[in-house]
């Protein structure tokens, strides 16, 4: 896709401060510290129109991206191990579930793993959510690029056998390098 505008729109806590649904819109979900804001950065072509951090646990709210004036990107909160207290940690359960539940424009769920890990239950039960709840998810692998090509393709191999799909729906993905921006933009197509 060709991009010409991306813009930062808002950041929400709960429903009555999303833009109004009248566009459709793919979120990035992910463990804290998994890559999410360099891939959508990268996914753009953009260098900081996400704030990225090497701390955890930045994201606390849904920020809200335009996209060519035609589609939402939506970066949710990570989850997992992120340094924030525990009541704000809790709360983002709750505020990124009624937006999965609720958003009518809602068409996928991009969800981000770590190619160096294996998923852990957090990101099992993520995509066993989505499956239940009939919400189409694209699984990408991040940071494929600390990986030499034969160990990308054993990992791509474990990840996809621990979560019961065929390697080829993992996406491999480096934000340096840009590796995997036009499969991931293919798979968005598809959906859209």
């Amino acid at each position: 896709m060709n991009i010409k505008s991306a813009v930062f729109v808002t950041s929400a806590v709960q429903p009555s401060q999303y833009p109004a649904p009248e566009l459709p819109e793919i979120a990035f979900a992910g463990r804290s510290n998994v890559g999410k804001s360099s891939l959508i950065n990268t996914v753009l072509g953009r260098k900081k129109l996400v704030k990225t951090s090497s701390t955890p646990g930045r994201t606390q709210t849904i920020n809200f991206f335009l996209v060519n004036d035609s589609i939402y990107f939506t970066d949710l909160p990570g989850y997992g191990y992120a340094r924030v207290p525990a009541a704000v940690q809790r709360g983002w359960g709750p505020m990124v579930e009624t937006y999965l539940k609720t958003r009518q424009g809602l068409r996928a769920v991009v969800v981000i793993l770590d190619i160096r890990r294996l998923p852990n239950a957090a990101d099992r039960e993520l995509l066993a959510w989505l499956a239940h709840h009939e919400i189409p998810n694209i699984v990408v692998l991040t940071k494929a690029d600390k990986l030499k090509k034969g160990k990308q393709a054993l990992q791509r191999s474990l990840i996809a056998e621990s979560l019961s799909v065929a390697p080829s729906l993992l996406t491999l993905f480096s934000a340096p390098t840009g590796m995997g921006k036009r499969a991931l933009w293919t798979a968005v197509g598809r959906i859209l």
